[in-house]
């Protein structure tokens, strides 16, 4: 299997029969075997009955049900656990993705990247509700994570399948799947993508998940920098907490012996106390963070590290011997 097409649904009835239509036209154009898996993430319409309906006339559609709306995440999440393709491409399932785009991110895959993702420069949604909060999470995000981005909330998306192997999604985290890729040394290349106005339905989003995704930002941000190393952050907070609260003990001292000011009834004493102990507790986070790190790794065999290529058994043994030279 080449390509695996993965399609979250939640109440699109009307919607799936012309996708399925245009997704037929772009992907045999392309000539690659294809599946298309569309995941229903319990949907209150019929969008379940008309996936099994297109599923009848077409062995190449593989519909799944899931038991309640789990939402977007997590519908990708189970789309690419059972995916047989080499490359998977995600992409909405509200028409306002354009089909006809898959094979130009395609065309970039070949073309040596891990993964594309699209940018809906010219966006047919409300201003106010949909497009400044969306701009403005973009530079945020990309000011914080120092990944360059414009539109991180494109779902159209292709990606090689051992990038996706390596992604863990939870909660709202598939907005910041190229970020996640990227931190693992994926080569990332974002492409202008069509935007159409959506003709049925209604949107799923709004400005409520702007406090999401701020939240998810600071997960993302602290899995990128501090995962594999957590005393790296906790132990900056404790030091500048153990520095305040030297500082602060110093100044008491020094006014006590000078008769400035009674030693118990100095407030700098008492943040030398509270930094003192907010410091400890800063410490200690960071040895459980280091201990519940190695456990991660080592429970499972997994790695701080991605490898692209394996040197060729002669190369290997060359650097092997070089290092024992060395």
């Amino acid at each position: 299997m080449k390509l695996s097409i993965i399609i979250p649904i939640h109440n699109e009835e009307e919607n799936l029969p012309l996708l399925y239509a245009e997704l037929l036209a772009a992907l045999e154009s392309t000539g690659s075997p294809f599946e298309v898996i569309a995941i229903d993430d319990g949907s209150t319409d019929r969008s379940g009955e008309v996936l099994a309906e297109l599923a009848a006339r077409d062995d190449r559609l593989i519909p799944l049900a899931l038991r309640r709306n789990f939402g977007q995440t997590a519908a990708i999440q189970a789309g690419f656990e059972i995916a047989r393709g080499e490359i998977l491409v995600t992409i909405d399932g509200d028409l306002q993705n354009d089909p006809a785009d898959i094979p130009r991110l395609l065309a970039e895959i070949e073309r040596g990247a891990d993964l594309v993702h699209g940018w809906r420069q010219t966006r047919h949604d409300r201003f106010l509700s949909r497009r400044l909060p969306s701009m403005i999470a973009n530079r945020l995000i990309s000011s914080l994570t120092r990944f360059p981005i414009h539109d991180l909330g494109c779902t159209l998306k292709a990606m090689r399948r051992e990038i996706t192997d390596e992604l863990e999604l939870y909660g709202e985290m598939h907005r910041f799947i190229p970020i996640l890729a990227h931190a693992r040394g994926a080569r990332c290349v974002e492409i202008v993508t069509q935007h159409r106005p959506r003709r049925f339905g209604t949107s799923k989003y709004g400005l409520a998940r702007t406090t999401r995704v701020l939240l998810d930002l600071l997960t993302v941000k602290y899995m990128i920098d501090y995962f594999d190393r957590p005393m790296r952050l906790f132990g900056r907070f404790g030091l500048a907490c153990a520095l305040i609260a030297l500082l602060s003990g110093i100044a008491t001292v020094v006014m006590k012996l000078y008769g400035a000011v009674d030693m118990t009834g100095n407030p700098l004493l008492l943040l030398a106390i509270l930094s003192l102990g907010l410091g400890v507790q800063f410490f200690s986070l960071g040895l459980l963070g280091e201990v519940a790190a190695r456990i991660y790794y080592e429970r499972d065999r997994r790695r701080p590290f991605a490898i692209r290529r394996e040197l060729s058994a002669g190369a290997a043994t060359t650097l092997h011997c070089r290092r024992i030279a060395a």
